[in-house]
């Protein structure tokens, strides 16, 4: 598993490839729910696209979080994911960073 606890309540994610996405998702879900909250990094750096059922996931999760006032922050996503977030409009919910020292430093300077 590619999760990692980091200091200041965050969760790393470094996202396998399909179709392991899904159990991973289930994972984090599940640790985010475990611990009554904590923001959220998904680096999607060994990812080349992402199926519907994980799109669903994803969605889930971000759900999760928002509810509990914690954010979801993907970085380094691939040409071809992104332009599925665009033409669903995802790229409007989801809050993308160009690699994980952005999407870390995000979530310290605006809670």
């Amino acid at each position: 598993m590619g999760i990692q606890n980091l200091p200041e309540n965050v969760v790393l994610v470094d996202l396998p490839q399909e179709p392991e996405i899904a159990d991973e998702l289930k994972s984090v879900t599940e640790i985010v729910r475990d611990r009554d909250g904590c923001n959220v990094v998904i680096d999607f750096s060994k990812v080349d696209i992402v199926t519907s059922s994980s799109l669903s996931k994803l969605l889930k999760l971000r759900k999760v979080l928002a509810d509990c006032g914690h954010r979801l922050v993907f970085c380094s996503v691939a040409a071809p994911t992104r332009g599925i977030f665009k033409v669903t409009a995802l790229d409007k919910i989801f809050e993308l960073a160009d690699d994980k020292s952005v999407a870390l430093t995000s979530l310290q300077t605006v809670s």
